[in-house]
Formats: structure tokens, sequence, C-alpha cells
């Protein structure tokens, strides 16, 4: 058994025959295969790794490059995809030894943070993952938008297909990526695919001729939905406009359903709005994303609260030792815990533990409640008023 890096024309009968297996239709028609040809391109910066034996590929993983907002710091990030396993050579450690080697080889490359979407939350929590939040999904009546169409909104709306506004909408996301914590964007490569394929309207929000918001979607028939993907929107304004347009729609669709961020609250966007909000986790189908840091050097210089407070790692092939963390400047500074003479309380932690935390997704209570550390109440205190709870966006679907 040996893992070794495939190049682009070897993933039509490696990695993506698997992933074919794995989560698609099966059998599918034979043509399916001269389809994979199509997607090599927008693969063709990825990191994929299979598992062989005697020439037949057993196992397959990739890691997509892509880029991730910390806490305002914008960081690389391995988007792990495409995990499968023959049929015939499950439970035999194959995905283990290849998730160790691919964040390994993305770590070495400088990425400091890592992401994906898991067929088990248990398994990938074993190699230091955490939950994120979700995107909710929103559904409403058009009809219920009317008062919107009263309303007199500053800025306008451009309407167009994706394939011709596509350098607007990556414009945006770009803008979001740097904006929001927990936003994560493909390269180019790959996110060229959604232009493509030009099966998307684009709605943008613009005000003095700049974009502040924008929506991708589709509508299924006369008389059924209008399917929006991500509703981004910079603020409650730029979502009016982008809600406005959608009320237009009274007399085509029956619903409208969008998908927003664990922390927008459609119940208050307008008083008689009777909405459905939504997020469904199941397996192996509906998963949340997880995440964690792969390098401490994803912390510093974080913006940070006033807290001090040393970190003991355990257990993580990854995170390790013991480090002094210090936000009494406002911008985190690590040290080394070992050597720094401080009376500052300690935490052990695991790095699932500490990427909850920086993430901002659990409490230090929580950390210690889900065993992913020892969190005594000083330190507790500490590594709240350094990482104050944030609710992560991850946006990107991988």
């Amino acid at each position: 058994m040996v893992i070794r890096r495939v190049s682009s024309e070897e993933r039509l009968t490696t990695s993506f025959v698997l992933g074919a297996y794995a989560f698609e239709a099966s059998p599918r028609s034979p043509r399916r295969a001269e389809e994979f040809r199509r997607y090599l391109p927008y693969n063709e910066g990825n990191r994929t790794l299979i598992v062989e034996e005697d020439g037949e590929t057993l196992a397959a993983a990739s890691a997509i490059p892509m880029r991730q907002n910390l806490r305002g710091a914008v960081l690389p990030m391995a988007g792990v995809a495409g995990v499968a396993t023959h049929p015939l050579a499950r439970r035999r450690g194959h995905v283990r030894a290849l998730i160790h080697q691919l964040l390994d080889e993305m770590r070495d490359e400088g990425h400091a943070l890592t992401a994906l979407y898991p067929f088990r939350p248990s398994f990938y929590e074993r190699f230091g993952y955490v939950g994120l939040p979700k995107p909710r999904t929103a559904t409403f009546s058009p009809a219920d938008l009317h008062p919107l169409l009263r309303a007199d909104l500053p800025g306008e709306v451009g309407w167009e297909r994706i394939g011709a506004g596509y350098p607007v909408w990556r414009a945006f996301t770009e803008r979001c990526l740097r904006e929001r914590h927990g936003f994560a964007v493909f390269p180019d490569y790959r996110d060229v695919d959604v232009r493509d394929r030009d099966e998307h309207w684009l709605l943008t929000a613009r005000l003095d001729g700049a974009v502040i918001g924008a929506v991708t979607y589709r509508i299924d028939n006369h008389g059924g939905e209008l399917a929006a993907d991500d509703l981004l929107a910079t603020d409650p304004h730029a979502r009016a406009l982008l809600l406005q347009f959608f009320a237009r729609h009274v007399d085509q669709v029956e619903r409208v359903s969008v998908r927003i961020p664990a922390d927008e609250l459609p119940e208050l966007w307008l008083t008689d709005l009777a909405v459905h909000v939504e997020a469904r986790i199941s397996r192996p189908d509906s998963s949340a994303p997880m995440a964690r840091l792969l390098t401490m050097d994803a912390l510093a210089g974080l913006p940070a609260g006033p807290g001090r407070v040393r970190v003991e790692l355990t257990g993580d092939r990854w995170l390790a030792g013991t480090h002094l963390l210090d936000g009494t400047t406002g911008a985190l500074e690590l040290r080394d815990g070992t050597a720094a003479a401080s009376t500052a309380p300690t935490a052990t932690l695991t790095a699932a533990g500490l990427s909850a935390l920086a993430y901002g997704v659990l409490d230090p209570v929580e950390v210690q409640l889900r065993g992913y550390g020892e969190v005594p109440a000083d330190a507790a205190a500490e590594l709240r008023r350094i990482f104050p709870r944030q609710l992560p966006y991850l946006f990107a679907d991988f």
C-alpha cells in the first residue's frame, strides 16, 4: 500500500471514480466517466492524494487551497473534500492515513486553517476539528414582502446572469472575505465553475455605485420556488433592497427560499412575515461544517480582548506545547509558556478546544463539558476576554 499524489489527468480514473460512487446515485451510466473531464479544470490546483495497492485505488482525499477570515485576519485555509474509500477497503485506516499526510503537506505549504463538511463529525473530531454553525434556510411567501414595495429605498438593484456578472460577484465575495469572520472563498480556478455553468441569476444591490449586497438564485417553475443561495448583504439596507426585488415575484412563484447566516433573524425583517427557518443536520448527507487551526501562527496578531492565560496543548499531531496567550495590547501575542515567568492561569486544551475558542463557537465551560480540555474558572475568565463569542459564517460549500 502506498500513498501518492495524483496528477490532473489521473483523477479521471482514481479520485473521481471513488467520489462518484460515494456521493452520487449509483451505478451511473458509463457515459458518466466522459463527463468527469469537464471537472478537471476546476480541480487543477487541488492537492489530491490516493491510497493505492497493486495498481488499484482504495481511497482518495483532496485539499482545496482556499482563504478564510479568522477574527479579521485572512489566512490560507485547506478545504478538505472528496474523501472517499472503495467499498471493499473501508474501515482499514486508509482515510486516517490520507488525512494525516494531506494536512501535513498543506500545513508545510503555509495553510494555517482547515475546514470540511464531515460524513460523520465524531470521526473528524478525532483529528481536532470542531463544529461550526450551519447556515439557515429561510422560506417565506413573496406576498409577505409587500410592505417593501412601498418603501423608498436609496440605491438600486442590478439583475443579470451569473456568466456575465461573475466579476462583480467575485469582487463582492472578496469584500465579504475581508469583513466577515469565518467567511471563506475558493481559489479562482475553482470559483469560475459557477460562471462557466451559467445556471443562476445574479442580483446585486448598489448604493452610490458601490455593491453592498448580492445573491444568486434560480426559479424552478411558474408557481414554484425562487431558490436563492447565500444572501450576502453588508447591512440591513442592502438586505432590504434584495428582498424588495424578490417581492416583485408575488405573481410568479409561491415561495422564496434563501440561505442566511446563523446570526441572521428573519423573523424580525418585517412585522407580518410568516417565515420558516431551518438548519437540518443529518448523517451522512446534510452536515454542518467543521474547522480547526493547523498552526499556532494563525493566532498571532489577531484582535483580542485584555486577557492573559497559559495554554497547554495535548494529544494533537499539529498543535503542541505550552503557550502564553496575551491579549492585553489588543493584538494577541504568543510566547513560550514554559519559559515565561507568569502568574497567568493555565488551561489544558486539545486542538478542538483551542479551535472552538478561536472560531468563537464554544464558551470555555462548554469546551470542558465537551471533553476538549480542562479549563479552571480563572483560566475560563481570561479565555473569554481573549476570544469573545463570535459566530463564524463559512459561506463556501465544498
